[in-house]
């Protein structure tokens, strides 16, 4: 995927709540960064601050455009919500659409550590290709159905459907990233003998996800993880080798 690295700020950037506008000490330390009680003080840590800061931008970011819609979502309301200065955002991503975008990139990395993956894993290739389309795509169905990803979700989407450059961002930095996982597996069954080696893997994909993504969107009927196997049952037969 393009940039999803997570913004980090160097040492030098980021003041203490004892730090004044130049940097300074605050009047309780001497130069050596001992007390007056003669007391070694500890530097704070400034990664974890960061880190903490970029949670509060997260949580704060999803949030706001879960209630408010994207249009209405600013980088001050978010640094508010976040309680951070609006300097800091900025100094971090170049515009609201930057926080979001890599907001929802950790939300994914989230669902897949919750899985038990990473940032960069593969679909499972256990040999068994509709136990392993089955799995994933459950794991789909709870997060569509799970608060925390559907409003913000809904929102985002709904956005990128009148402001075709966030949507390109949103497909080029999110949703197709994670389609190429698929695909891969499709190639891999390919490969193994179990999908017809005529099919294009793309396509393929798009007959596993998009009848999860409709009925999650149009709410047409309940989205459940029957659904989703009878999806993955339905779309194996067309994808098998011919005879």
């Amino acid at each position: 995927m393009p940039d999803s690295r997570i913004p980090t700020t160097k040492s030098s950037d980021t003041k203490g709540p004892g730090a004044t506008r130049s940097g300074a000490k605050s009047s309780g330390a001497t130069s050596s960064g001992a007390t007056s009680s003669g007391v070694t003080a500890k530097a704070p840590d400034a990664s974890r601050r960061s880190e903490r800061s970029r949670r509060a931008i997260f949580d704060a970011a999803l949030a706001l455009v879960s209630e408010a819609g994207y249009a209405k979502t600013t980088v001050e309301g978010i640094a508010a919500r976040a309680g951070v200065g609006k300097q800091t955002i900025y100094r971090w991503w170049p515009s609201k659409a930057a926080v979001l975008l890599d907001a929802f990139l950790d939300l994914a990395v989230q669902a897949n550590e919750a899985l038990g993956g990473d940032a960069d894993s593969e679909i499972p290739d256990t040999g068994d290709l509709a136990a392993d389309l089955k799995y994933v795509l459950r794991a789909t169905v709870d997060e569509l159905n799970d608060p925390t990803y559907d409003a913000p979700t809904r929102a985002l989407a709904a956005e990128g459907v009148v402001n075709p450059g966030l949507g390109a961002q949103f497909v080029e930095q999110l949703l197709e990233p994670q389609l190429q996982y698929y695909v891969r597996r499709i190639e891999a069954a390919q490969a193994a003998g179990d999908v017809d080696p005529a099919v294009d893997p793309r396509v393929a994909v798009e007959l596993l996800v998009g009848p999860l993504n409709h009925r999650w969107l149009h709410r047409t009927l309940p989205l459940t993880h029957a659904y989703a196997d009878t999806v993955v049952d339905y779309a194996l037969r067309g994808l098998a080798p011919r005879a």
